[in-house]
């Protein structure tokens, strides 16, 4: 994953927020960028790991 464009997050973080209905103090925004971070961070780490051509889906399970 490449660098976090902070403009981009905080457009990102205000436009969600608008389409949810959340009201959103300025004061928030660097808490809220960071924990957005860090979760994009720790995404992509699940999203970068390869997989063997053989791995197969968990089955599923229903009760």
């Amino acid at each position: 994953m490449g660098e976090i464009d902070d403009k981009a997050l905080e457009a990102y973080i205000k436009t969600a927020a608008a389409a949810l209905g959340i009201p959103l103090e300025e004061a928030w925004m660097p808490s809220i960028r960071a924990n957005l971070d860090v979760s994009l961070r720790l995404a992509s780490l699940a999203a970068d790991f390869e997989l063997p051509d053989e791995s197969e889906p968990a089955p599923v399970f229903e009760a």
